[in-house]
């Protein structure tokens, strides 16, 4: 531990703040800081205004991918019937699942709380808010904590376009988990991650499900195969995906919400959730007080070492202006206590983010995709595959598996991995470790195959689908 975290008087040791690193936001990044500073010997407290998990556990990905467990398996009961099954009428029950994915939140948010008292970190109930470099106050107490090191994780949080008229009845993605009734018809407005993934869920459980999208493309970000592919195959499961088109405006009725389209259209529909996006939970912290330099959407800018512009305050997570995934959150968490509390030189380098969606068909990524490495490399060869897997032969669906590896031409490295189907998002994990120890695809093609799996296809395309090289002057 730093000696500034501590002083001498008289010849005797004195502390000059009440704790080592005060943590504010009991989130996955937040939970990881504050466990590992504790256990490097630091004095540690924690502030958490609401549930003690983060987004992630709460009301993210922990319950979203218990919802999407439980939509697919009608596909499941539907697909059965051609190996053999006889499935009489299944039912869906929103209640149970809503009551089983509570109790499961409880059950997971207990062991976060467990986790952070076997360290020693104190844990207080309450809005936090900085009043100086080194000073946070409990705004429902008032009591008042000095800190040697203060780290602000408190994530993110739905954005909200309150230009659009209406928008106040609509849903989030926080409230879905919340919901006493799903509704017959509902409309999705957004076309990232969030938004599809929902789709999927309402759709699969039996509603009547619209997705609309002002964007030309779902899935800005990711390899546009992979956008295309899915609005293709929401499509063909009967989701209504409307691209290129705004919200104009939101009425609400008795029996539900009539849309209005920018372009003169209209939906009827029981509920209307906005995925359109998220914001920073960084308003009313005393940012601007204590001196923290925040970007245009309110981001806290921080350096390699997650530190502020005040040299005291650190941020870690969806909160700042890096990368915003959970997974990112606990590495930087995990870091950030090892470098100031554990004498090391621990850092959060990430060369290649992996991801998934949870959407069905699910969607995985890591690396560049076509377009990314199209921009910065001069060589580029394109593999890809798409089938049927085996497990539709009988089952009827249409559903399809695809699959993308983008090699740099030059040095044969693997840069980008593309996935849509079942299993993507397991699949993607082993690529990612693949990646990150500089596979090339002389090495995925020594790889023997493991057969009949969809995975195989990764190790046996062996001539690109598409090259670009540089032109000869």
């Amino acid at each position: 531990m730093n000696d500034d975290l501590s002083g001498r008087c008289g010849g005797a040791t004195v502390k000059r703040f009440d704790v080592d690193l005060f943590v504010i936001g009991a989130g996955s990044g937040g939970v990881r800081a504050a466990r590992i500073a504790a256990t490097h010997g630091a004095r540690v407290a924690v502030a958490e205004e609401y549930r003690v998990g983060g987004t992630c556990v709460i009301r993210g990905c922990v319950p979203k991918k218990l919802f999407v467990y439980a939509s697919r398996y009608a596909q499941e009961f539907a697909g059965a019937a051609g190996y053999g099954w006889r499935v009489d009428a299944p039912r869906f029950d929103w209640a149970t699942l809503q009551a089983n994915v509570s109790a499961e939140v409880a059950r997971l948010e207990a062991i976060y709380r467990n986790n952070l008292e076997k360290a020693g970190v104190e844990l207080l109930n309450g809005r936090a808010v900085l009043e100086d470099a080194h000073t946070v106050r409990i705004i429902d107490s008032g009591k008042r904590f000095t800190a040697g090191r203060i780290l602000v994780a408190t994530g993110a949080r739905p954005d909200f376009p309150a230009e659009i008229p209406g928008a106040e009845y609509a849903l989030t993605s926080n409230d879905v988990f919340q919901l006493r009734e799903m509704p017959k018809r509902i409309l999705i407005v957004g076309g990232g991650y969030i938004a599809v993934e929902f789709a999927a869920v309402f759709a699969n459980l039996g509603a009547q499900t619209t997705l609309a999208h002002r964007g030309d493309r779902l899935l800005r970000g990711f390899d546009a195969d992979l956008g295309d592919g899915l609005a293709q195959a929401y499509r063909d499961a009967g989701i209504d995906v409307l691209l290129g088109h705004r919200i104009a405006r939101m009425e609400q009725r008795p029996s539900g919400f009539t849309v209005h389209l920018a372009d003169g259209s209209m939906r009827g529909v029981d509920a209307v959730l906005l995925a359109t996006g998220r914001r920073p939970n960084s308003e009313g912290l005393g940012l601007e007080e204590a001196g923290i330099d925040i970007d245009a959407d309110g981001r806290i800018r921080v350096d390699a070492e997650f530190r502020t512009s005040v040299p005291s305050i650190f941020a870690v997570g969806d909160v700042t202006n890096r990368v915003q995934l959970t997974p990112v959150a606990i590495r930087e968490g995990h870091a950030f206590a090892d470098r100031q509390f554990g004498n090391s030189d621990a850092h959060a380098a990430i060369p290649a983010v992996p991801s998934a969606v949870f959407s069905t068909p699910e969607i995985a990524s890591v690396g560049l995709s076509e377009e990314a490495a199209y921009a910065s490399l001069a060589r580029v060869h394109v593999f890809e595959s798409g089938f049927k897997p085996m497990k539709q032969a009988f089952s009827g669906k249409s559903e399809r598996f695809f699959a993308k590896l983008v090699v740099d031409g030059d040095t044969d490295k693997v840069v980008g991995a593309h996935l849509m189907g079942e299993g993507a998002a397991e699949m993607i994990q082993l690529i990612a470790v693949a990646m990150s120890a500089g596979a090339t695809k002389a090495d995925f093609d020594r790889a023997l195959a493991v057969h009949p799996t969809i995975a195989e296809e990764l190790v046996t395309m062996r001539a690109p689908a598409r090259s670009r090289l540089p032109s000869k002057a």
